[in-house]
């Protein structure tokens, strides 16, 4: 039985994904947030069902692809040195090349591949493999691809297969994060999302919260210009890009998510701990290059996940006019608690 801490991580997985993918919630996101999950691979198997239900309702997506076959009679182009070399002619039929229309596309393969996946290596309760079988009946005429062999930056959206993109990110999450290689070549599921794959989920998450709860404060990744002495610029500076970025009126926050491991550093020698260092450079950087006339209307924001450290990030600083906050998102809370602090991050710009 998992404990209610784990209760809550997976839940509030699953809010995460439906804020930082609002196709989500669109596909029985009321449905899906009211059930108990054991693990988190019955998770991406409820969305999957989810999603790809509403999919097929609304039709799986179809496309030319390029054919070559020997059919008796005539389609498309006729390959007469093929016929020839092939001597098909003599059996009635021309070897011809042509475009079918048909729903075996990379999307459609992908998807049928991830189901099969959850289903033979996850911990799936069996109304939801029924239920991923039952789906596989749409994807008769699509055919299998191993999931180590899909090339993600292949795969292209535009305004006919755009419904795709949620369902192609969660299968991605899916094979990278969950999938782990091990050292008999066999493969196995493991228990959470990989911390890499968390903190780009971490990052859209906040943000599509943002943008969805206080769009009065205009969020967005902005870049922010270096503050160079008139007439100068050099072409090596490096980008400096928030993570998210709120204003209200003259005041502005900026805000850099953090999703590690450890968010505290050791000193050993002198057996105390610190913040992060280039962290906290960073933040200083984004805020002094933004507020050029040192108003102190700019404030920064470091938001880490927490982690199972003693000591987490939480405190407010005014570090040469600017107020630069250090504070711990707890994602293992009940989602309400969650909602409170991050209302509470935002309570500056109302002053």
């Amino acid at each position: 039985m998992l404990s209610m801490a784990d209760n809550h991580k997976i839940k509030n997985i699953y809010y995460m994904l439906s804020y930082a993918y609002q196709t989500l919630r669109e596909t029985g996101y009321a449905h899906v947030a009211s059930e108990e999950f054991d693990n988190i691979h019955d998770l991406f198997a409820a969305i999957l069902i989810n999603g790809v239900k509403a999919q097929i309702k609304r039709g799986l997506h179809r496309d030319y692809i390029p054919s070559q076959e020997d059919i008796s009679g005539l389609r498309g182009q006729i390959r007469v040195s093929e016929t020839i070399k092939k001597q098909t002619r003599l059996k009635g039929k021309l070897t011809c090349n042509f475009d079918e229309f048909t729903e075996n596309v990379l999307h459609n393969q992908v998807i049928k591949s991830i189901i099969f996946l959850l289903l033979r290596h996850g911990n799936v309760k069996p109304q939801n493999k029924k239920m991923l079988r039952k789906l596989l009946m749409y994807f008769i005429h699509v055919s299998d691809i191993y999931p180590f062999d899909i090339r993600w930056d292949s795969l292209k959206y535009h305004r006919n297969n755009a419904s795709y993109r949620m369902l192609i990110e969660i299968c991605r999450l899916t094979v990278e994060g969950l999938l782990l290689t091990t050292e008999a070549g066999t493969h196995k599921l493991a228990e959470w999302i990989q911390d890499e794959k968390m903190y780009l989920l971490y990052e859209r998450f906040v943000l599509a919260y943002y943008r969805r709860h206080h769009a009065e404060f205009t969020p967005s990744a902005s870049h922010i210009a270096w503050d160079v002495t008139d007439g100068e610029k050099s072409n090596f500076l490096p980008t400096m890009k928030s993570d998210i970025t709120l204003q209200s009126g003259k005041r502005k926050i900026i805000i850099d998510t953090k999703y590690l491991g450890e968010t505290m550093q050791s000193h050993f020698r002198h057996n105390k701990k610190t913040y992060l260092s280039d962290n906290l450079y960073q933040m200083y950087a984004y805020v002094k290059n933004s507020d050029k006339n040192n108003t102190g209307n700019v404030a920064g924001v470091l938001l880490y996940a927490k982690t199972d450290e003693e000591i987490t990030p939480d405190e407010d600083l005014f570090i040469s006019g600017n107020k630069i906050s250090l504070k711990t998102l707890d994602l293992n809370r009940d989602w309400n608690g969650i909602v409170k602090q991050l209302d509470k991050v935002c309570e500056w710009l109302k002053c």
